[in-house]
């Protein structure tokens, strides 16, 4: 993340922005998906134009240290990644096709980060929660390695407690669109995702 933003964040949490409680439960008929895809802002901006998510919140995931907070998890070390935690109504948008959308938002041919985040805690993952989503992301992953002609790096773990982030995070490019703007443009993402999947980038 660019030096003036992660100051900038850091300057919220400093000022005594409270921190969410808690990630959203899903509703009656609702299911959670979770995804590691670098800086999570991009990735719940993301989410949040797919037909039928109901709700994303913005996270950390998959490491050993219990309440983490912003400023810890991108320092390295706690063994979390930048997460979101996805509500979505499976009669309007499958799993299956959740994971089609996210591919064509990461760039899974890198470890360890993405575009110009560096470290663990940018890594991508895929999150799941039973032995039917665990078959679905890793036939997803091979599917991917073959149109790609190359390895792919994404993690398919089991999914753990997700924490959620600051308030400060969540929806980050609607309270803070110019900063989320320059920040994505300036990681590159997009020019890298347009390079890497090319008309195909966000189909779901």
């Amino acid at each position: 993340m660019p030096r003036f933003l992660l100051a900038f964040a850091v300057f919220l949490a400093a000022v005594g922005v409270a921190a969410a409680q808690s990630a959203p439960q899903p509703g009656l008929g609702q299911a959670v998906a979770t995804f590691a895809g670098g800086c999570f802002w991009c990735i719940e901006s993301d989410f949040d134009k797919v037909k039928g998510v109901v709700a994303t919140t913005s996270g950390y995931t998959g490491g050993k240290v219990p309440n983490p907070g912003y400023e810890r998890v991108s320092a390295g070390g706690t063994g979390h990644a930048e997460a979101v935690e996805v509500i979505y109504d499976p009669s309007q948008v499958s799993y299956e096709q959740l994971l089609r959308f996210y591919w064509r938002t990461i760039d899974p041919t890198v470890k360890n980060q993405q575009f110009c985040d560096h470290g663990s805690q940018y890594r991508t993952a895929i999150f799941v929660r039973n032995d039917a989503e665990r078959k679905l992301a890793e036939a997803s992953k091979k599917k991917i390695e073959a149109e790609l002609k190359q390895p792919v790096f994404t993690e398919i773990v089991d999914a753990g407690p997700f924490y959620a982030a600051e308030d400060y995070h969540q929806d980050f490019y609607k309270k803070n669109p110019t900063k989320y703007k320059f920040y994505r443009w300036n990681c590159g993402r997009d020019q890298r995702l347009e390079q890497l999947w090319g008309a195909h980038k966000g189909d779901s």
